[in-house]
Formats: C-alpha cells, structure tokens, sequence
C-alpha cells in the first residue's frame, strides 16, 4: 500500500504474543477485555491475502494460526473468548467464531507461501469441516473459507460438502422483487450470504444458483447507496416492511460488500462490479452519510461506527480489518 493508504501497522500494534486484542480506546488496545477467536480467524484472512509479506507480517500468520489451533478442539469446534491472563472463558461451540475460523484458516490454506503453514491450517481446516452450526451467517463465514479452499483443491470433498450446506443454510432468495434476500431482515456481514452463494454457483458450475447470488448481491448494492455514496444497514439491522435507520452505521458492513462485489468481479469479468467495490473504498475516504474519512492516518487504524454525529473514534481490531480488507480490494484495483 502507499505511504497514505492504511496498512498492518495499526493490527500490529492490536497484537502480541498470544494474539490480536479485540478492543481499543482511541488507538490504545484495552488489554484487559482479552482476546477472541473472531478477531483473530478475519486477522488471519486478511493476512493470508497479502501477496508479499514482510517478516512482521509472517509472525503475525503464525501468531493467529496457532492461536486457532489451540483454541480449536478434538471435535472440530472452537472457543471464542481468551482473557489477558491466558485462560478461556467459554467452552467450545459452532457460533460465528466457528464460522470465522473455519474462512481465516481456509484462507491461509489456500494462499499462504509457507508449505508447513497451508498444512497446518488445512489440517484444522479439515477438523472443523466435520461440524455444522444452526446459525446460517456462521455457516456462511465457513462456505467461504470451504471456497478459498476449493479454489486452490478443487478435489475437496470436506470443503465442497460445507460450502453446499453453508448454502442450504442461507436459503433460497425470495420471489418479492421488492425483497429478493432468503431471510425476512438484514443484519450484520449481510454481503457474506450473497458471496457464499455466488461462489458456490461459480464453482458448482451452478448457473442458476450463481444468478440468484448476484441478485442478491445487486439488490443489497442498491438499496444501500443514497446520492451514489454507500449507506449501509446500520448495527440495529433493518427488517422487511419496517422503517430503516442511518445510524450507527458499522466498517464490517461496507468490507463485507467489498469483499462480495470483488468475488462478482472474478466471477463474471463485468466491471460494474469493480465500481462497487470502489464506493465501498470512498465509505473509508469520506464519501459516507456523514462525509467524514472513517480512519485515522496518523495510526491506520479505522474508527468503530459511522454516528450521525460523525466517527466513533475508538479504533478496535474489527474495524482495522475491515478497514484494511477494503483497501486490500482498492489495490488490487490500481
């Protein structure tokens, strides 16, 4: 990234030994709220994704992969919550920390240049493949781990077998033009469901199911842009035939259409896409509700919410990665 653009220092200093602190105030990590699996499985994706990594960087692949894989256990599952002083607060389970450590250590097993790295992460991979969650946003955060997957052996037979259930999971769209989405609200991450289901289709050779992922996709585009600027479902959600909110607005939203709109792009070649994944880019640079930057260039850390008031200042490790995984798309742009 170029010296103006955020790059992995602010995570760098979210993290240490053991792994990436999940909460900051201002740019100061709160080390006493502890660390989770959450946190760590989308700091090893986006890790993972660089294409040249400097020798801080590679430490930090090995600090999260080993932190997945001590809290992963015999059955494939995984706590969630670490304190600062090493012990786990909770037992293991299939919630969204699941989700999002089966898509971090997919992502690592597919791209990472170390041999022993992509072995071990596909090794925990495999381990967790044998679980499935009745929450469908963790089975989608676990289909597209199972895709990266996929894209690197398509021989999988673990990974295809839970990319098709992450499917199942998410539902068929609805028929109502006015609300085309397979569940009744939106949420949080709601860009991840449509990825899912157009990677599936995409490696499935599914045109049909690929078609009604970029329906969706390009409904969720729409009705979150107002004046040719993102404005995104905000934290409280927003329920068919209900009134919708502007605030607080949350960075994961915008990454997690980013992400959705680039895997379109791959897909079908159309550069509609690429101006999608623009306007998700200009969110972080001021072109938002509130027309403020969403990121502090003296830290590269990106702020927490989006208020009607302006930023959330404080700079926790869900919003750097958002931040970072956003940006990762705009480079790859340039």
């Amino acid at each position: 990234m170029s010296a103006t653009a955020p790059g992995f220092k602010h995570l760098l200093r979210l993290s240490d030994g053991t792994g990436l602190f999940e909460h900051a105030r201002g740019a100061v990590a709160l080390r006493h709220h502890g660390y989770c699996t959450d946190d760590v499985a989308r700091g090893l994706v986006i890790a993972s994704r660089e294409p040249v990594r400097a020798h801080r960087l590679i430490r930090l692949v090995e600090c999260y992969l080993a932190f997945l894989t001590n809290a992963q256990d015999r059955s494939g599952a995984f706590r969630n919550r670490l304190s600062f002083d090493r012990r786990w607060r909770d037992g293991p389970g299939v919630g969204d920390w699941w989700g999002r450590a089966m898509w971090g250590l997919g992502t690592a097993a597919a791209r990472n240049s170390a041999p022993w790295i992509r072995k071990e992460a596909l090794h925990a991979f495999t381990l967790g493949a044998e679980q499935r969650s009745p929450h469908p946003r963790a089975m989608a955060f676990a289909g597209l781990g199972a895709a990266e997957v996929l894209r690197a052996s398509p021989d999988s037979t673990a990974a295809a077998a839970l990319l098709m259930d992450a499917v199942e999971a998410i539902g068929a769209p609805s028929e109502n033009p006015s609300w085309p989405w397979p569940q009744p609200s939106l949420t949080y991450a709601n860009a991840a469901l449509a990825e899912v289901i157009i990677a599936a289709g995409d490696l499935s050779g599914d045109r049909q199911l690929l078609s009604s992922g970029l329906r969706m996709l390009a409904w969720l585009c729409d009705i979150q842009t107002r004046h040719d600027r993102l404005s995104v479902v905000p934290v409280a959600g927003w329920r068919q035939d209900a009134p919708r909110s502007r605030y607080d607005q949350q960075p994961i939203e915008v990454a997690a259409l980013a992400d959705a709109c680039a895997t379109a792009g791959l897909v079908t070649a159309d550069p509609a896409w690429q101006e999608k994944v623009r306007r998700s880019v200009a969110w972080f640079q001021g072109a938002n509700d509130v027309g403020v930057p969403m990121w502090d260039p003296a830290t590269g850390g990106g702020y927490d919410g989006l208020t009607e008031h302006g930023p959330n200042l404080n700079q926790g490790a869900e919003s750097a990665i958002a931040l970072i995984s956003t940006m990762q798309h705009a480079r790859w742009l340039s």
